[in-house]
């Protein structure tokens, strides 16, 4: 049984979310500019106008009208105030505590993304970076075993790619102002095209973005306008991870304000994708990897109440067709104990027996 961290800690990690939204909000947004209403499609968006030395505002883009933290935040503007020695005091009882930050690596590559812009262009940090941050989410401790990695993984949605009109600064740049090896590397199917960043230590940061279409498109470079030059990788099955993300907070530094996917989407994607690894022995460890998050997650979620999120989130990938059937079916009997009894008492236990005794059957 995973322990729960104690309110007060949840009360004040929910509190340095706020804080390092307000304060990307005001770094990104500064007092002598305003926000403005620019309709596209029928729907409402705000952005921002920037004057500039040559006389020609710069426009950036803030997130829709529908969304309510945004447009109070907007509405908020002048008052919002950044105690940074505050949010790092705050970081520093959270690590204390013992809830789990990245690396210290993996924190300054997200947080240069992050002050460039990555997030405000609805970027989503997925992967063992994410996967830290879930502690702190749902209220309970993760083992730290289950969050190393030597890589970092962004995904846009095209759409919102090719929408807001606005994009980072060249991301090679960004990158080597963490590291000055950091380098290019050119997609194996189209070299004039990069997804994916390396720096000397064979560290990788690598932008994904979802497939809706066939699988002839998996495994190829779509271009990304927000990207700042790069590309990102199609991916199957990536539209669900990244639907509707959460705020939240990588314990790094003063705060590090990111979107990462939903525990309960994350954790019945690490089961889809886990069954879709390679086989060779770098395929499996990353196979084990994914059932473990998977597993710990549910359990998480069970632990803390939100066993109806399990469940929504559950009945969405298992009606989307035969393919993510087939993909949860093969990872279900391979899901460490605990994490399929936690899954039963979620969607029912009659549900998880008979999926488990079909592929007994073969």
């Amino acid at each position: 049984m995973l322990k729960e961290i104690d309110i007060s800690y949840r009360t004040m990690f929910a509190e340095l979310v706020q804080r390092t939204h307000d304060g990307q909000f005001l770094a990104d947004f500064p007092l002598e500019g305003w926000f403005v209403t620019v309709t596209v499609k029928d729907r409402d968006y705000w952005y921002f106008d920037l004057p500039t030395p040559a006389g020609k505002d710069k426009r950036s883009y803030v997130g829709p009208h529908s969304d309510a933290e945004i447009t109070a935040r907007v509405k908020a503007h002048k008052e919002i105030k950044d105690a940074l020695k505050e949010r790092r005091r705050m970081v520093s009882t959270l690590r204390r505590a013992g809830l789990p930050g990245p690396d210290g690596f993996a924190g300054d590559v997200t947080k240069a993304l992050a002050d460039a812009g990555l997030f405000r262009l609805r970027a989503v940090l997925i992967g063992s970076v994410a996967f830290s941050t879930y502690a702190g989410i749902i209220g309970v401790r993760l083992p730290s075993s289950a969050m190393q990695t030597g890589d970092a993984d962004f995904a846009q949605d095209f759409a919102i790619s090719a929408g807001v009109e606005d994009s980072l600064p060249p991301v090679l740049k960004v990158l080597q102002s963490i590291d000055p090896n950091f380098r290019a590397v050119p997609h194996q199917a189209d070299k004039a095209k990069v997804v994916a960043f390396q720096n000397a230590k064979g560290y990788r940061v690598e932008f994904l973005t979802g497939n809706r279409g066939s699988d002839e498109y998996s495994g190829k470079p779509s271009p990304m306008p927000a990207l700042g030059g790069a590309s990102a990788e199609n991916l199957r099955f990536l539209d669900y991870l990244i639907y509707e993300p959460i705020r939240t907070v990588l314990l790094h530094r003063e705060g590090v304000n990111v979107l990462v996917p939903a525990p309960e989407r994350y954790a019945v994607h690490k089961l889809i994708v886990s069954s879709r690894r390679l086989t060779d022995t770098l395929g499996r460890v990353k196979a084990d990897k994914d059932l473990t998050q998977a597993a710990l997650l549910f359990e998480g979620l069970l632990e803390t109440r939100q066993s109806d999120a399990i469940a929504f989130a559950w009945e969405e990938a298992w009606d989307r067709g035969d393919a993510w059937r087939q993909a949860i079916t093969k990872s279900l009997a391979r899901l460490p104990p605990k994490g399929v009894k936690a899954l039963g008492q979620a969607i029912g236990p009659s549900i998880v027996d008979h999926i488990l005794q079909k592929t007994a059957d073969g």
